[in-house]
């Protein structure tokens, strides 16, 4: 089975047994990677408690056993390490306008031959047009 990079909402509800229609259909052809910057925001917004953009509205019970699954993330999970990606992120964010953490992304989906899909809701031109420029596999998926 080939792996689907998934940003930090779709990890949100991955991990909060929250699967939409369209993540379901993602997760049965694809297993889960992600990245470490996507990680991080979804943990920092777990932790910014009623600030955080990603679980801002969710009761203190449910940010806490999420945050419980991100520090021991299933084992299907796959991350790969950063010192994997670097170099490639710095050619890539060089050569495109995206930040650190899009150029990530990118690397991480090339890296791993695997498609990125992001929240429709957070659909970056930057990453999209990223990926388009290298022939990569961008899409989207609805809650």
């Amino acid at each position: 089975m080939t792996r689907a990079v998934l940003d930090d909402l779709l990890l949100r509800d991955l991990l909060a047994d929250d699967v939409s229609e369209g993540l379901a259909e993602v997760l049965a052809g694809h297993e889960p990677a992600t990245t470490n910057l996507y990680l991080y925001r979804l943990s920092k917004s777990v932790v910014a408690a009623p600030g955080g953009a990603l679980t801002g509205r969710w009761s203190p019970e449910r940010r806490r056993a999420l945050g419980s699954k991100l520090l021991s993330l299933p084992n299907d999970v796959v991350i790969v390490p950063m010192s994997a990606l670097s170099y490639r992120m710095a050619e890539i964010a060089a050569a495109h306008r995206v930040s650190t953490l899009g150029a990530e992304c990118v690397a991480a989906a090339e890296h791993l031959g695997a498609p990125l899909y992001v929240w429709e809701g957070d659909d970056g031109p930057g990453i999209r047009a990223a990926m388009d420029h290298l022939d990569l596999d961008y899409r989207t998926v609805g809650r």
